[in-house]
């Protein structure tokens, strides 16, 4: 059973990591167009997504975006998927539905999540492929 470090990096732990990797250069996959010129966004827009991307950076919650992707779970299954704790799996999926990233329905007793959109999923994937191209 894959285990996930269950920690949550702290700001100070993103922006060390995030300076590490603007600092080594890599390639990116064959065939992949170039982002061509975007219109400015306004601010709100940018707030926006910068609060979506900071609710999708702990690895534990990216470990649940990628388990919701394949199918809707229950919070039992995360746990015995992640191998991390019941309350620190809710915790996150807490953080998840905040974000509008999950969303939660009662099933009985259980609630069933599952991702909200399929496009938060490909953020997560594409992510994942390019630390993994490295």
């Amino acid at each position: 059973m894959p285990t996930v470090s269950a920690d949550a990096p702290s700001d100070s732990d993103l922006t060390t990591a995030g300076s590490a990797m603007a600092d080594e250069a890599h390639e990116h996959t064959a065939g992949r167009p170039e982002p061509g010129p975007e219109a400015t966004r306004d601010d709100a827009t940018l707030v926006a997504a910068g609060e979506l991307l900071r609710a999708l950076s702990a690895p534990v919650r990216i470990a649940i975006v990628l388990q919701l992707r394949a199918a809707q779970r229950c919070v039992h299954e995360l746990v015995e998927a992640l191998g991390v704790a019941q309350p620190l799996i809710s915790q996150h999926l807490r953080v998840l539905k905040a974000a509008g990233v999950v969303r939660g329905e009662r099933h009985g007793r259980e609630v069933v999540y599952r991702l909200v959109d399929e496009h938060l999923s490909h953020i997560v994937v594409d992510a994942v492929a390019h630390v993994e191209e490295e």
